[in-house]
Parts: C-alpha cells; sequence; structure tokens
C-alpha cells in the first residue's frame, strides 16, 4: 500500500531567541514530514527544542528561518491573526495540565472551540455530546473538573481537542500529571483515536512507555534529528 500523504512538512527550519546580545539556537535546519494519519512521538531531553517544534508545527509560533506546511497551507509565513484562525479550525491541543475551566461542566468545556465557529446550537450539541461519547464520558456531562479524576480531565480535553474535528491533534505531555492507569488508559485513547479517526497526532513526551505507542518516534538533541524508531501496528496499539 503506498505511504500516506505527507501532512506535515517542515523544511529547513532555524528557530533562535535572543538574551541580551547573546543568541540561542533552539532548532537548527530541522526537516521533517509526517505522513496523514501518523501517531508520531518526539523525545528528547530538556532544552532539545522538542516543545518548540511542538509549537511551530501548532502555529502557536513561527520560525526563524524555512517554512512550515500542514497540508496546503503554509503555516509559517502567516500573521499572528490568520495563525489564531486556522489554528481555531486545524489543531486541537491536549496539554498535560487540562485548562479546563472550573465554572464550567465537562460539556460546556468541551463546546468553547465551538463558540468560534459559525455553527448551529444544534450542530454544536451533537458535536459535543460525540466527542464525550467517544472518550467515554457521555455520564458525566455535568461535572465540573472538581468533580472528575485526573484521568476523568484528561477525557475532557481529548474530547474537547477532536470536537472541531482538526486536521492534527498536538498532546505536549499528554500523561505528564497523571498515574500509571490513567496515563496507560490515555494513551490508549490517543491509540483509538489516530485509528478509527485517522487523526494526525503529533505528541511530545519524555516517558519512553508513552511514546511506546506512536507508530514513530523521534529523538531530538540541541535542536537536531539525531536518532529515529519506528514501531510495527501491532507494537504501537
Amino acid at each position: 500500500m503506498a505511504e500516506a500523504e505527507a501532512i506535515v512538512r517542515v523544511n529547513g527550519v532555524h528557530k533562535y531567541f535572543t538574551r541580551g546580545s547573546e543568541r540561542v539556537d533552539v532548532l537548527q535546519g530541522l526537516s521533517l514530514s509526517v505522513p496523514n494519519g501518523e501517531f508520531l512521538a518526539l523525545m528528547g531531553p530538556s532544552g532539545s527544542g522538542k516543545t518548540t517544534l511542538l509549537n511551530l508545527i501548532a502555529g502557536l509560533d513561527t520560525p526563524s528561518s524555512g517554512e512550515v506546511w500542514i497540508g496546503s497551507d503554509l503555516i509559517s509565513k502567516m500573521s499572528e491573526s490568520q495563525l489564531a484562525t486556522w489554528r481555531t479550525r486545524n489543531v486541537g491541543f491536549i496539554f498535560q495540565f487540562y485548562h479546563l475551566l472550573a465554572v464550567l461542566t465537562a460539556y460546556e468545556n468541551v463546546e468553547l472551540p465551538l463558540l468560534l465557529l459559525s455553527m448551529s446550537a444544534a450542530e454544536r450539541k451533537q458535536r459535543v455530546l460525540t466527542a464525550l461519547d467517544l472518550v467515554g464520558l457521555s455520564d458525566r456531562l455535568h461535572h465540573r473538573p472538581g468533580q472528575l479524576s485526573g484521568g476523568q480531565q484528561q477525557r475532557v480535553g481529548i474530547a474537547r481537542a477532536i470536537v472541531t474535528d482538526p486536521t492534527l491533534i498536538v498532546a505536549d505531555e499528554p500523561t505528564g500529571d497523571l498515574d500509571a492507569k490513567s496515563a496507560d488508559d490515555i494513551l490508549h485513547l490517543m491509540g483509538e483515536l489516530q485509528r478509527e479517526l485517522q487523526k494526525t497526532i503529533i505528541m511530545v513526551t519524555h516517558d519512553p512507555k508513552a511514546a511506546e505507542r506512536a507508530g514513530r518516534t523521534l529523538h531530538l538533541e540541541k535542536g537536531k534529528l539525531v536518532h529515529e524508531e519506528r514501531r510495527s501496528k501491532a507494537t504501537a496499539s
């Protein structure tokens, strides 16, 4: 079977910051492609550039030079306002600390991204209910974050990430704040989303066990890709 078309293309990307008169190079001429529907893990020591790379792919930042393409969109040349609009429609975010609003129910937290889109109330409701059903929380619609376990809160976060039917899901240490059992459940759920919904997922993690769930792992050091691991579908699941 032919390999899936690349949905993410990073071409010769450099990223540097300045501290006073000092230039700090975070990414150095990095290139990669991610096929549509892949579950990719990014690993590396602190300061290796993995979160910076994730932020560039998610349109949260722009490179100092080089190109970032998502599908047919050259996002590295977009303005901040263009990127904000693009992210709303194309990227679902899963964070380590959930970032749920404590005063809102699970239903209301998941609905939030849809309020930025032109959509009827009936369609919003259908999408929210479908997303919460996919993550196994149909019986927790009206619970607020404080009434949910950490694993359940992260499931709400995942439902919020998929409710817009995004092109890409990015996850930054999604299991970093969870116990081993909850972390395993979340990783299993992410694998199901990738397989059943054909979602492209890019995950930053420091946990080798989490990375084993991905079909491919890229290792970064000092802003460069230094090693790649591929796994069979049986292993990744």
